[in-house]
């Protein structure tokens, strides 16, 4: 099965709707924003980032979001995966989202994924039914059973299948690294470290609707044939030391940037 077989039918089974969205609070949906930014955590702004809490994305999630499990400390955010009870749910987890949406541009995350089968660690964008929108999304997802590779994907209006697995040198868990995807109304750019890894150039393949910029950890006990065999081995962790983006013809805003020199 494919992975966006598993996550349609993970959608079907609550009630139709993306598992990205279920239960998303009014709060979360925000509006077109486009405006540059770079986010190093030296603190946490609330009124740019949107804490998801006491709910989860659908039944194929193990763990419910927990505003317990952020942590911003020594310039990086901290997601953490962990036992904790809440509603019908073993574990809790974290996920933070802006609050406002963006459009075309260089979208840049300096990041450690967690180890363990049936983890994700994700960095990505996504619109969907809560906003009145159709679901669009574009993604970086570490699977914690195999830390030396990250999953890109997009969905336009739910349709997925674009699942590319990329090499990530030394392991995305073993040290920082930087995850950045360029995107234009004509053409998607993944990147690994600075290192193309990924374009996209056919138009019925790139999503047209803003998005909002998300960053999550969490994990399933059904979808094994994806994620792998959840097993808990203690506190997961996704350190995030750096998320970006770069609206079209804006300066770069770091030296090492993607934005700095693209064509």
């Amino acid at each position: 099965m494919t992975t966006i077989a598993i996550k349609i039918a993970a959608a079907i089974s609550t009630l139709g709707l993306s598992i990205l969205s279920v239960a998303m609070p009014a709060s979360a949906q925000g509006t077109l924003n486009n405006k540059s930014f770079v986010e190093n955590f030296d603190s946490f702004d609330r009124s740019f980032w949107y804490v998801a809490d006491g709910w989860a994305n659908g039944s194929h999630q193990n763990c419910t979001w927990s505003k317990k499990q952020i942590d911003t400390a020594n310039g990086t955010l901290t997601l953490n995966f962990s036992e904790g009870q809440s509603k019908d749910r073993k574990f809790i987890c974290g996920e933070v989202q802006t609050k406002s949406r963006y459009l075309y541009g260089t979208y840049e995350v300096r990041m450690k994924a967690a180890t363990g089968s049936g983890l994700n660690s994700a960095f990505f964008t996504y619109i969907g039914p809560t906003d009145k929108k159709p679901w669009d999304e574009i993604d970086f997802e570490v699977l914690g059973k195999n830390t030396n590779q990250v999953q890109v994907n997009q969905y336009i209006n739910g349709k997925g299948g674009n699942e590319k697995l990329v090499p990530v040198d030394g392991g995305a868990d073993q040290g920082f690294n930087d995850y950045a995807f360029v995107w234009e109304k004509d053409r998607l750019r993944y990147f690994v470290n600075g290192k193309l890894v990924h374009e996209v150039t056919d138009p019925s393949k790139i999503p047209t609707n803003d998005q909002k910029i998300m960053l999550s950890l969490w994990g399933t006990d059904t979808l094994k044939d994806w994620m792998g065999r959840f097993s808990y081995q203690g506190q997961a962790s996704m350190v995030i030391d750096r998320v970006s983006f770069t609206a079209p013809g804006d300066a770069c805003q770091f030296p090492e940037s993607v934005a700095c020199n693209l064509d």
